[in-house]
């Protein structure tokens, strides 16, 4: 379900928009009026941003690395460059890179799910709040998740906590300058396969193993006993990021057939 024009003349930021829950967004925005930057490190968000233009959406593309201060600068330079402002901020890049039990991960592969998972909401966040403190107006929506009480993803989880904390830290702070910040915390979610994985390495026996043992503790903790679809997730950030949530802000909501994380 759309709203037309719910954004129409916001300009909305979008990462990791280049496949999934991000491109999700980036479509019904479009579909929405919104004008969109659309952020990913892949050059596959290109083809969402020719998606997005065949819907009549303004669309503009930054392809930047969000694990790096750099990356989001950049990306929010060109937002302001090409539209004067920003709006709404999505901040959706994360993911878990590897599933198995804590013990099993080494030190690079912890301090990568972290770079992945809670990084670029960081420096994202850090990047945009001069501009939206400047004009005393804007909204941010972190895509977190209810795996911050899951198996075999600590790091991810560690890193998606970290998310929730900056998020009610963060509109505490600024609710004063006019700025709302809230999360969808996403359960598990269905989505077509990754066009570019997070573990480009095919799983062992073992790694299977402790990935089903991630698809059976979400489906049973779920009241609903089953995945969401992108358009579910959507529906709830979209919601969080307009201006029909004007007196939300500080909440982590759960999208997650009633797991709360």
């Amino acid at each position: 379900m759309t709203h037309p024009e719910r954004f129409k003349d916001k300009v909305v930021v979008v990462t990791g928009a280049a496949q999934g829950i991000g491109r999700g967004v980036a479509l019904a925005a479009a579909r929405e009026g919104a004008q969109l930057v659309l952020a990913d490190r892949s050059p596959l968000v290109a083809e969402v941003a020719q998606e997005a233009a065949a819907l009549k959406a303004q669309v503009v593309v930054s392809q930047v690395d969000l694990e790096t201060y750099s990356g989001a600068l950049a990306l929010v330079e060109k937002a302001l460059e090409d539209y004067g402002r920003i709006d709404v901020l999505i901040n959706n890049v994360g993911g878990t890179i590897w599933a198995k039990p804590y013990q099993e991960y080494d030190e690079e592969q912890i301090e990568a799910e972290i770079r992945r998972s809670l990084f670029p909401t960081l420096w994202c966040c850090r990047a945009v709040l001069p501009s939206m403190i400047a004009r005393r107006s804007g909204a941010i929506v972190n895509v977190s998740s209810v795996a911050t009480r899951g198996i075999y993803r600590i790091p991810y989880s560690a890193a998606k906590g970290g998310v929730n904390a900056l998020t009610a830290s963060l509109a505490f702070e600024h609710a004063q300058d006019g700025i709302r910040v809230n999360a969808v915390a996403t359960g598990g979610t269905e989505a077509p396969p990754r066009k570019v994985p997070r573990n480009p390495q095919p799983l062992s026996e073992q790694e299977q193993v402790w990935y089903q043992g991630i698809v059976d503790q979400t489906r049973s903790t779920s009241l609903m006993h089953r995945y969401g679809s992108i358009d579910e997730q959507v529906a709830a950030i979209l919601f969080l990021a307009s201006s029909e949530a004007s007196y939300i802000t500080g909440t982590v909501l759960p999208v997650a057939g009633g797991d709360l994380g």
